[in-house]
């Protein structure tokens, strides 16, 4: 296979940082963003040549697009990975303004910017492939998870617009969405108080579970990186990808349930068409 260069946020923890680590092992050369430039100091003495550190901030738009313009005049780049983001948990009513903003800010708008940022270069190229991480929660929803989700699907529907405006400059889009995996997304949570009036339902059960190690998380980090690996180097990619039991069982489930319930509304839909 030839060497392939790569553009990766979200590369020091996680699926981010084993995807960085993978493509480096296998003779790739990898521009990692970080928020803070050191926590990829050890990575970088052992790959000095062809490991390439950017600091990204997605909340700061200049962050982004200077991070963004650093790589792609360097050399073209194949693998534009859109990963970094972050988790905010708790019913929607006790969620503070300000943990509202930082999710959106992080996750959607931080991602849309990110990918408008690469657009151009990757029109230049007239090749490339931009990979969106998003989850199953980009699909299906959980409670106590309403502005992750939001920024998932906001996310999801972004991408699928944008690979209709760009395919014909050879420029492709997958999204990635992993269920419940074994990394450190839980210990990373933005965490809302919990609220009395909430005890007893099903978003404080929810929260139990979470917290107590009862909540099934089947997912392993490295096995969803080969699989990701695989997905990418694809030369025609599925646009969707689900990984894990979990997510592939729940996404099934949603899509089955909703296609079920909108055949039931086709006379109805007709109805509110001109006569």
């Amino acid at each position: 296979m030839v060497n392939k260069t790569w553009f990766i946020t979200g590369a020091s923890s996680g699926l981010g940082l084993k995807l960085t680590k993978r493509a480096l092992l296998r003779g790739d050369k990898v521009f990692a963003t970080v928020r803070k430039m050191s926590t990829l100091d050890e990575l970088k003495v052992s790959f000095p040549e062809s490991l390439q550190v950017l600091q990204l901030d997605l909340t700061e738009l200049n962050s982004v697009r200077n991070a963004v313009d650093t790589a792609f005049l360097a050399c073209q780049i194949d693998f534009v990975v859109s990963n970094a983001g972050y988790g905010l948990f708790g019913v929607a009513e006790a969620l503070t303004d300000q943990q509202i903003d930082r999710q959106i800010a992080t996750n959607l708008t931080g991602s849309i910017q990110l990918i408008r940022a690469a657009l151009p270069h990757l029109r230049k190229q007239n090749t490339g492939r931009i990979v969106q991480i998003s989850s199953e929660g980009g699909q299906v929803a959980y409670p106590n998870f309403s502005l992750y989700h939001a920024s998932k699907w906001g996310i999801e529907g972004f991408i699928e617009s944008v690979s209709q405006e760009v395919n014909e400059y050879g420029i492709d889009c997958v999204i990635i969405e992993p269920g419940p995996t074994e990394t450190n997304f839980a210990k990373g949570l933005d965490l809302a108080d919990s609220l009395d009036s909430y005890q007893n339902s099903a978003a404080e059960k929810m929260r139990h579970a979470l917290f107590n190690g009862d909540f099934p998380i089947k997912g392993d980090a490295d096995n969803t990186v080969k699989a990701m690996l695989k997905v990418i180097d694809m030369p025609k990619a599925p646009f969707r990808v689900a990984l894990g039991s979990i997510a592939f069982d729940n996404i099934h489930r949603a899509l089955t349930s909703r296609l079920a319930e909108l055949e039931k509304q086709k006379s109805l839909a007709y109805s509110a068409d001109k006569n």
